[in-house]
């Protein structure tokens, strides 16, 4: 048999054992990232082990949403009008994509590069069966896009991403309300930003955000 129909048969059992266990009522669940206004992070890499046991490397990357600085804005403002202290109320969905192929998560590995500090973290978030028995479940909520009661189920897991390390993790779903998951302290990671490829250079901080950090701070201890 060739090389070429090997690998052909490897990745068609693959695929055959990840739907075969796949345990979740849809095709696919969505990771998503954000960040506090200002407090802008640099994601390296997201990597997820599944229920099934197997490991999705890159699930997640980049740049997470904020809201302020906006993307399209020119100059420094006169007036700061984002406020970075705390947790939305309703997260939103964030920055990210369709894990597809996989099984919902039972840990998401994550590193990234607080810009404001700047520091490079990692940590492992850790999602519980009774997350993923939520992330199952049908429930019925009155959606304001559409105007209709609708039936859907929490497919998205969504973090938040802080200075300081801090780690934030709710399951949501488009118009069912977020329910949190769990809250992590990451370690600093001697090794620093891009695996120690860029010489200690981090991916560059914003204009807006550098002035709003030398105007008034880090508010650590708000997350």
């Amino acid at each position: 048999m060739s090389k070429l129909l090997v690998a052909a048969a490897v990745l068609l059992l693959l695929d055959g054992c990840t739907a075969h266990s796949r345990s979740m009522p849809y095709d696919a669940w969505r990771l998503g990232f954000f960040v506090p206004d200002y407090m802008e992070v640099w994601i390296e890499t997201a990597d997820v082990f599944d229920g099934s046991g197997l490991v999705y490397v890159q699930a997640g990357s980049g740049l997470p949403s904020i809201g302020y600085p906006r993307a399209l804005s020119k100059g420094i403002p006169e007036v700061f009008r984002g406020d970075p202290k705390g947790w939305p109320d309703r997260v939103g969905w964030g920055a990210g994509k369709y894990v597809r192929g996989a099984d919902l998560p039972r840990q998401i590995y994550v590193r990234w590069q607080s810009l404001v500090e700047p520091k490079t973290y990692h940590t492992r978030i850790d999602i519980p069966e009774s997350t993923r028995k939520i992330m199952r479940k049908k429930e019925k909520a009155f959606c304001r896009f559409t105007g209709k009661t609708e039936v859907e189920y929490r497919e998205a897991i969504v973090i938040g991403l802080a200075p300081g390390g801090i780690a934030k993790a709710w399951v949501t779903g488009p118009c069912l309300s977020p329910i949190e998951v769990t809250r992590v302290q990451a370690k600093v990671d001697p090794v620093g930003p891009y695996d120690g490829r860029s010489g200690g250079k981090h991916y560059p901080l914003s204009p807006t955000s550098k002035a709003y950090i030398e105007k008034f701070g880090v508010p650590y201890g708000s997350w």
